[in-house]
């Protein structure tokens, strides 16, 4: 029976998913190893790559809500990560997935009944915005979400505080209660006054765009609809997808 599944880290992952980050801390330093940049040239044809980077607390500016709905036909289903802006012009992403096996499909079935584990992915927007705008050509949108750099910052520490735990401490994802975007709910309620509730366009996370304009969390002044057509960003990520300003020039 799939309840009686223990989490493990020890499996036969996709090659993709196959490294957790490992994360260290010194003073306002952020050391991150297995930072994911691979360069993908089809969904089944890629060359692998990490980094290891380090990256300054202080130096840390923005944040911005990347939303990727699976389809064009209905927002419902959806992926949505975060993407981190410094001064130094690095940009990374920490995106919450359901981690799978080599050969194994992701299925909303069995993400509720314990057949992944969690992994937190930290990458480079090339890849992982990259993947989903060019290689797999699934809408992408790009907000900048309206926070202070202190803000910014503690949602950042909170997500990587979270990853480490997950190092140590296997986690089985839930497609309803411990996926992408609850995780990313818990990291912002952390900081945020008031908490976030969760509701239908958190269930349904291709419409949580809907729900972080609503509260003023876009830094925008364009309707929601306008807003929908100004961030997304796969005609700029198709055609600066092998450029080293990739993420400078998604953002327009």
């Amino acid at each position: 029976m799939p309840f009686h599944r223990r989490a493990s880290q020890e499996r036969r992952w996709r090659p993709e998913q196959a490294l957790l980050p490992h994360i260290s801390f010194e003073d306002r330093l952020v050391h991150i190893r297995n930072v994911r940049d691979f360069i993908f040239h089809s969904p089944e044809d890629y060359t692998p790559g990490y980094r290891n980077n380090t990256y300054h607390l202080d130096r840390l500016e923005r944040v911005w809500f990347v939303l990727a709905p699976f389809t064009r036909d209905w927002r419902g289903l959806a992926h949505s990560f975060l993407s981190f802006g410094f001064s130094d012009a690095q940009y990374i992403s920490i995106s919450v997935e359901a981690r799978r096996e080599a050969g194994q499909r992701y299925s909303l079935l069995k993400g509720a009944l314990r057949q992944y584990e969690l992994m937190y992915v930290i990458g480079e927007e090339r890849d992982l915005i990259g993947l989903r705008a060019v290689t797999w050509d699934t809408p992408v949108y790009l907000y900048p979400m309206r926070a202070t750099a202190e803000q910014a910052q503690g949602v950042f520490l909170g997500m990587l505080r979270r990853a480490q735990k997950l190092e140590q401490r296997k986690e089985f994802y839930n497609t309803f209660t411990n996926n992408c975007t609850t995780n990313i709910l818990q990291a912002v309620n952390a900081i945020a006054a008031p908490p976030i509730p969760f509701g239908l366009k958190i269930l349904l996370p291709g419409y949580s765009d809907a729900l972080a304009h609503e509260r003023g969390l876009i830094d925008t002044e364009l309707s929601l609809k306008a807003a929908r057509a100004s961030f997304l960003i796969n005609a700029r990520a198709k055609a600066t997808i092998g450029q080293p300003d990739f993420s400078c020039r998604i953002r327009g």
